[in-house]
């Protein structure tokens, strides 16, 4: 069975049809709700707070952030701002008349918001989307990248962010996981119904600067089928022992630049290569 988003882009994909098709359908209702506390509980807010909902569709988690603390929304009722990349998703979420205010933006090409805007963050099943460029000019690493640095930026000091998604593979989750550590992020991966058709990838977010200060450690201690990446100090020593020049340090150039979506030369035997003195 093929994965939406190895058929169309999203923008497409969701067309007025979809949408309402999407919206309506008992089941997604179900699921979309289970998700969404499940990410507003490793959130882990006692208070009300303004949340950055990422493809945020018709609203169908946004209902939830709106819910008061007596309808099962931990810290609620929550103040939130909903983007998504599908027009048509956003039709159905302004008939519904939800409570947030929404946007029409494309997440691949960052978070168009102020530094330190939001408390929080959550997204439910739109990372996965991120993966695929639908032309030459970009790459699943530049749109993971400029999303990543974008939520980074747009989080207050010590926020949190949750973001469940579907992973194709162990490589697309271990992109992913590195994208947000390499934004900056403390990150963990937490997989429900682990082995499963019914698995659920949520990965667990902190921005340094507050109570947490940036460790993921504290958030996801004692549950089960968590992996935690931070390989923020690995990065951070390699760099130092690159000297200028060398071929360790053209290939993390060319990595960075990778993964802000600019294409480079292909790697070969020669790179890094010194040359001999002509005379």
């Amino acid at each position: 069975m093929s994965r939406p988003e190895d058929t169309l882009p999203p923008d497409l994909f969701y067309n007025d049809t979809e949408s309402r098709k999407y919206t309506t359908s008992s089941r997604i209702q179900k699921i979309q709700s289970d998700m969404t506390h499940r990410a507003l509980a490793l959130l882990q807010l006692r208070s009300p707070s303004l949340i950055l909902d990422v493809g945020c569709g018709s609203g169908l988690s946004g209902e939830i952030l709106s819910n008061d603390a007596e309808e099962g929304t931990p810290g609620g009722p929550h103040v939130w701002i909903g983007f998504d990349i599908s027009a048509s998703m956003l039709g159905v979420a302004l008939e519904k008349e939800v409570e947030g205010d929404l946007f029409l933006a494309d997440a691949g090409q960052g978070v168009p918001f102020r530094p330190g805007t939001f408390d929080a963050a959550i997204s439910i099943s739109a990372v996965q989307w991120l993966c695929n460029a639908e032309t030459s000019e970009e790459s699943p690493a530049g749109r993971l990248s400029r999303f990543f640095n974008g939520l980074y930026a747009s989080l207050r000091r010590g926020g949190r962010a949750v973001c469940q998604f579907y992973p194709k593979n162990d490589l697309q989750k271990k992109m992913v996981s590195s994208a947000a550590v390499k934004a900056g992020f403390g990150a963990g991966l937490l997989e429900d119904d682990m082995g499963t058709k019914n698995a659920k990838t949520y990965l667990v977010l902190t921005v340094g600067g507050g109570e947490m200060d940036g460790d993921i450690t504290g958030v996801v201690r004692g549950m089960d089928g968590v992996d935690v990446h931070d390989d923020r100090r690995r990065i951070k020593n390699r760099k130092g022992e690159d000297k200028k020049g060398s071929k360790a340090w053209i290939m993390r150039k060319k990595e960075q630049m990778e993964s802000k979506g600019k294409v480079v030369k292909t790697n070969s035997k020669y790179t890094g290569r010194k040359r001999r003195i002509a005379f």
